[in-house]
């Protein structure tokens, strides 16, 4: 059974930041392209960041240069470093896990991020 179990959220104040963690079980870690999405109430849910097997990575405009994705494969563990945080940036993060050139085949359940003075 997969399970993406997701760790690290708060509630921090504008220019704060925080570090997600999703680790990941009963899957080839390696394999899959990881990536961090959100959804912000009564918005779609948007792609944040993804990191192949190979390290490269991809971010969303509204988060490049604040926030960095990372993955240790003998942790089975993907990170989402996030700094110089706004209010716009808070939502549910979810990780998510997918094959090269696949769709989404597993969802973490969340964790919730508030940027709030």
């Amino acid at each position: 059974q997969v399970q993406l179990v997701e760790s690290g959220g708060g509630l921090v104040q504008p220019g704060g930041s925080l570090r997600l963690s999703c680790a990941a079980s009963g899957l080839t870690f390696g394999g899959y392209v990881m990536g961090w999405y959100r959804q912000a109430p009564g918005k779609q849910r948007e792609l944040v960041a993804h990191i192949t097997s190979g390290l490269t990575t991809t971010y969303a405009d509204s988060v490049k240069g604040r926030f960095t994705i990372s993955r240790d494969n003998a942790k089975n563990t993907v990170y989402l470093q996030m700094k110089s945080l706004k209010p716009e940036d808070t939502a549910v993060y979810l990780c998510a896990a997918r094959l090269r050139l696949g769709p989404i085949l597993y969802w973490g359940q969340g964790t919730q991020v508030t940027v709030s003075s």
